[in-house]
Order: structure tokens, then C-alpha cells, then sequence
């Protein structure tokens, strides 16, 4: 006679809140998927141009900030294309508003599932941010072909990119939590992102190099935590002598570093009345 099958317990520990929840967080990665996968196919889902938005969008921007920056603006180029400069410049900064924009409304936007299963919610920002990789790597794609056409072809400096995409995540994500948790309780904070994306986007070095701040400036200017982001990714594109400062590099990671793990205990802290407040 075969053993009878045991069907597992569930046990409730008061005191192990902590504990549980980063335990739970993985047991439910698969819900990370789905929603990704769900939003994903929301976004491109009954739309006209559909993926290929993810190159209109930056090629249009780009051909505006050549044309202000480097027609009318004449700002330096360093013996590049100012195309391929800002180009180079735009893919993150696309990737990092895309996915801060997403992940502030993303409580917000899944409301009736907060309100009625369990789960970690910290699933739901995280696969917000996991969208906008889709639209980085067809803009990838088209960033080689112009490095090709162009005389610029990829070098074993490309293998850094990824490092420089896992900052622009983290500040995303670190940021998105902050905005995700007020945003369930004043929810004003919709519009106050789109302002900070569009004044980042001009304070950010997007059409033109950190060459052109005064060199006492510099390491002031690199409490954008983006501006590691950009000029690391430029760097990694364009050659050595797009390379940013060491230190404002440092700076630029230990920032991002801080925004996440207060965005994530911020996020902990609000999270038990979320489905009350929503």
C-alpha cells in the first residue's frame, strides 16, 4: 500500500513578518512573469505603429536635440556624430522615464488585485520596471546599426552596458517606490512625475557631454544620479574618451544605491494599508 500523501501546512508565526515576506517574494516570482508578460502585451496590444514605438519615440527626440543642440546650440560633439551622441544619451534615459512613469502608477493601476488576494506587493513596481527593457533592446539594435553605418562598430566595451543598466533599473525602481507608495494616498503625485521626467530630461547630459559643465561643477552635477548612467553608457558606446570621472561615477551608484533601499523601506513601511487606501 502506497503512503498517503501529506498535503502541506500552512502556519501563521506572529513576530515573522520580515522574515516571510522576502521568503514570499520569490515563492511568487511566477506572478512576477505574468504580470510583466500581461503589461507587455497591454502595451502593444490594438496600437498602429505598435513595437516600433520604441524606435519612433527616440529617433524623433534625437533628431530634435541635433538639430537645438548641435545645429542651432553648436555644442561639442568630441569628433563624433551628434546624432550618435545624443542617440547613445537617449536609450537610457527613455529606459529610466519609461519605467519611473510606470512603476508610480503601478499600485495605483492594479488596485483591485491589491484589494483582494495576497501577495508581496513590491511584485507589482518590479514588474512594472521589467517593461521598458523590451523597448532598450529593440533601441539596442538600432544604436548598433548606426554605430555601423556610421564607422563607430561595437567594442568589448559593450560588455559593460549591462552594469550600466542594472544603475538606471535600480533608480528607477528606487524612485518608483517612493512615488508608487504616495501616489496610493495623495494622488496628485500622478502629476508631479511627468514634471520631474520632463526637467530631468534637459538637466540631464542627454543631447550634449559632461564636457560642457565647468569642471568645478562636475561632481556637483553628478547628484543626478542619472548622469553616471548616461555618460557610462556613452562611454560604452562611443570609446575612451566619453569615459565619465571615477568619482562622479561613485557618486552617481551610491546614490542610486541610497534611493533604492529607502524607496524599498519607504515601500515596507506604507505597504500594510494599501488595500485599505486604494
Amino acid at each position: 500500500m502506497r503512503d498517503a500523501v501529506v498535503p502541506p501546512v500552512l502556519v501563521l508565526e506572529a513576530g515573522r513578518t520580515e522574515r516571510h515576506y522576502w521568503r514570499d517574494l520569490w515563492r511568487y516570482r511566477e506572478l512576477l512573469y505574468f504580470l510583466a508578460r500581461r503589461d507587455i502585451a497591454v502595451r502593444y496590444k490594438q496600437t498602429f505603429f505598435g513595437i516600433a514605438w520604441a524606435v519612433v519615440r527616440p529617433l524623433a527626440t534625437m533628431l530634435v536635440f541635433t538639430l537645438v543642440f548641435g545645429r542651432i546650440a553648436k555644442l561639442p560633439s568630441d569628433g563624433v556624430p551628434y546624432s550618435l551622441l545624443v542617440f547613445s544619451g537617449m536609450l537610457p534615459w527613455f529606459f529610466f522615464a519609461s519605467a519611473l512613469g510606470d512603476t508610480s502608477g503601478s499600485l495605483v493601476a492594479n488596485s483591485n488585485l491589491l484589494s483582494k488576494v495576497y501577495f508581496p506587493r513590491l511584485i507589482v513596481p518590479i514588474s512594472t520596471v521589467v517593461v521598458p527593457l523590451v523597448d532598450l533592446a529593440v533601441g539596442l539594435v538600432l544604436l548598433v546599426a548606426m554605430m555601423v553605418v556610421l564607422g563607430y562598430p561595437p567594442s568589448f566595451r559593450l560588455l559593460a552596458l549591462p552594469g550600466f543598466i542594472l544603475l538606471a533599473f535600480g533608480a528607477a525602481l528606487g524612485l518608483g517606490l517612493w512615488f508608487a507608495a504616495m501616489n496610493v494616498k495623495y494622488r496628485d503625485f500622478q502629476f508631479v512625475v511627468p514634471f520631474i521626467l520632463m526637467f530631468g530630461l534637459y538637466a540631464s547630459p542627454v543631447g550634449f557631454s559632461t564636457k560642457v559643465i565647468p569642471s568645478q561643477w562636475r561632481l556637483l552635477y553628478s547628484l543626478n544620479p542619472m548622469v553616471g548612467v548616461i555618460e557610462g553608457f556613452r562611454w560604452a558606446v562611443l570609446g575612451k574618451s566619453f569615459a565619465p570621472p571615477a568619482e562622479g561615477l561613485l557618486l552617481s551608484a551610491a546614490l542610486i544605491v541610497l534611493l533604492l533601499a529607502t524607496g524599498v523601506w519607504f515601500f515596507r513601511r506604507t505597504e500594510r494599508s494599501f488595500a485599505d487606501v486604494i
